[in-house]
């Protein structure tokens, strides 16, 4: 690598490894000077860093005209490739929001994982989906917001149970006033965005308003909703006296994992805590601090006027100037070195070291079960890459297969994958189980890495063809093979069972259940994954056959149809209306689409599947 050859000029440098795989992307006021630091060893590293710097191959340089430039090509690099070693925040983008469907005319609350730009609101995300449920349960008591779904709005003919049980002002089946509803949104809003406080005042000034005029009926109402939303404020801490909107982040390390901890402070109240956590990087804290704020906010909804960090970041004009203009407002970053705001930053810190700690405790924990499973089933290497594969069919019909990867004992849901067999025309478990395992590792044109242990979810059968598999493969010996089969009872078995190549009897755990444990979960998981693939599959194939009898419904309109319905059953839920408003449909089409699905209500028949 000649780094002479690198100029010094800003831009961005792509680090890849000897596959020619981006495994870093980094920016830099003077490219030449910030590459070589990786390799001068002028920088106090330890030896994980050392390790994952050996593992660069080349770097490709990207020049900019500015370092704002280079600012944005870079966080929009590290979201297209996702390199190994970059900040991922793809799962953590994952998290339950709440979205206000604003563009209806009664406006609805639904909890969402992804945040599009649709023109509705967005709230959160939320640390948890028990969150979601209790910020719902205080809206659904104090503001009656609907509760059906847009697509079936103006299908309903009378009220659901919400509306007896109070919780509802059923618009969907009564006349409210638009106004009126919009002035509950409104509240909504108001109490999302953590302004429960003005809220309280403004409603307590209207209860007071309609006592007046003796309109006691709606002060109750109001009192109510005081009420619930007083036992809400209660439960939340004040933390600043400005009352102002920030967030908090805080980032330690130790032992090569690194924590970020955010809070969010909303008027003043803390709202909620988020922690990520990451076990491979290239950055130091400045660094990784910098570059976890510009893709956390990249496409983040609530991004408040200010932002606490621990410490100060690489660039922070540069990263404020680009939140200001992702905001449509200034935007500061500050590392508080006294006063209410360095208290606001050392509870962070606080937060980060205690969940930094029990990561540590669990993920000693974990290689305690590992080496345990290791010296148990005798395993060359201690597993911690586990794949593990399960066939999933009806008689043979839509046969699919799923393979779930755990890493360091947790499940790595980004190297799941799905397999359609596609050569296996009879019901042969066997066949297909050595087809996948044949796509999976024969390696063209693939740089997954091998797993250290490879599991088949069968008996001594499926061993069998796997290990036949792979030493076809000329892998014998690359990784260790097992197979666990569910117990018998009737054998008076009280255990799964774990079979190895080259032995008869399965491996017996004794007391030590964690590592038999570990393998059940893996299998369980699995079997989730293969059936609910199968399942959609299954879905998609009923709903494309059922449509290829209907005149005018092609390839595209069957394809529009299946992602905007999902199945059957919504499908046959729908109005004529509903189906031909869709693009590329026609009302033409939409009444031969509802002829056809009516037959399935016909006397004596059947429904479809659903």
């Amino acid at each position: 690598m000649d780094l002479s050859e690198i100029p010094g000029k800003p831009g961005v440098y792509l680090m890849k490894n000897a596959r020619g795989t981006i495994i870093y992307v980094g920016k830099a006021k003077h490219l030449r000077r910030r590459v070589a630091s990786y390799f001068s060893g002028s920088r106090c590293r330890g030896a994980k860093t050392e390790m994952l710097i050996r593992r660069i191959a080349s770097v490709e340089v990207i020049l900019t005209h500015t370092e704002q430039e280079a600012l944005i090509l870079e966080a929009s690099l590290i979201k297209l490739h996702r390199p190994r070693y970059n900040i991922n925040l793809k799962d953590d983008k994952r998290y339950p929001s709440l979205r206000l469907d604003t563009t209806h005319r009664y406006p609805n609350l639904t909890v969402v994982r992804k945040i599009r730009k649709d023109g509705a609101r967005y709230f959160g995300p939320f640390s948890s989906s028990k969150a979601v449920r209790q910020t719902l349960q205080v809206i659904n008591r104090a503001f009656r917001l609907r509760k059906c779904r847009s697509k079936n709005f103006h299908r309903r003919s009378r009220p659901c149970l919400n509306y007896q049980m109070n919780l509802c002002h059923a618009p969907c089946c009564f006349d409210v006033d638009p106004d009126d509803y919009r002035k509950v949104v409104k509240e909504v809003e108001l109490f999302l965005r953590g302004r429960t406080p003005d809220l309280i005042r403004d409603l307590r000034r209207e209860m007071h308003e309609a006592a007046a005029v003796e309109a006691f009926e709606r002060a109750a109402v109001l009192r109510d909703k005081i009420f619930a939303l007083e036992a809400t404020l209660e439960k939340q801490r004040v933390v600043s006296t400005d009352f102002k909107d920030r967030d908090v982040l805080a980032v330690v390390e130790k032992g090569g994992m690194f924590v970020i901890t955010l809070l969010s402070v909303r008027g003043g109240f803390l709202l909620g805590s988020r922690h990520f956590e990451i076990t491979e990087t290239l950055s130091g804290e400045p660094d990784l601090l910098g570059t976890f704020i510009r893709q956390y906010y990249r496409e983040e909804g609530d991004l408040p006027g200010e932002i606490l960090t621990s410490r100060p970041i690489d660039d922070t004009e540069l990263t404020a100037g680009y939140l200001s203009g992702i905001r449509g407002e200034k935007v500061r970053i500050i590392a508080p070195r006294r006063g209410e705001k360095r208290a606001l930053v050392n509870m962070a810190l606080e937060n980060a070291r205690s969940r930094l700690e029990n990561a540590l405790a669990a993920a000693d924990e974990t290689a305690a079960v590992l080496e345990r499973l290791k010296q148990r089933l005798k395993l060359a290497r201690l597993p911690r890459r586990i794949e593990c594969f399960d066939i999933s069919n009806i008689s043979g019909t839509h046969p699919v297969a799923g393979m779930a990867v755990f890493t360091d004992g947790r499940p790595d849901k980004g190297a799941y994958r799905k397999y359609i067999i596609r050569n296996v025309s009879r019901p042969d478990d066997y066949a297909a189980m050595a087809e996948v395992l044949r796509r999976r590792y024969a390696r063209e044109g693939d740089d997954t890495p091998y797993p250290d242990l490879m599991m088949v979810d069968g008996g001594k059968g499926q061993l069998n063809i796997a290990t036949a598999v792979i030493d076809s493969l000329g892998l014998s010996g690359r990784f260790d093979i097992v197979a666990i089969a569910k117990k018998d009872p009737a054998r008076g078995e009280k255990d799964d069972r774990i079979f190895k190549p080259d032995r008869v009897n399965p491996v017996r755990f004794g007391k030590d259940r964690s590592a038999l444990f570990l393998l059940q979960r893996i299998r369980d998981e699995v079997h989730r994954f293969s059936v609910s693939f199968h399942r959609r599959r299954r879905s998609k194939s009923a709903f494309a056959s059922r449509l290829d009898a209907v005149r005018g419904v092609g390839e595209k309109r069957r394809k529009i149809l299946l992602k905007h319905f999902g199945s059957l059953r919504k499908l046959r839920a729908a109005t004529v209306e509903e189906m031909a408003a869709l693009p590329g449909m026609n009302r033409t089409v939409a009444e031969a689409v509802a002829a056809e699905l009516s037959r399935d209500t016909a006397p004596g028949k059947a429904g479809g599947l659903g």
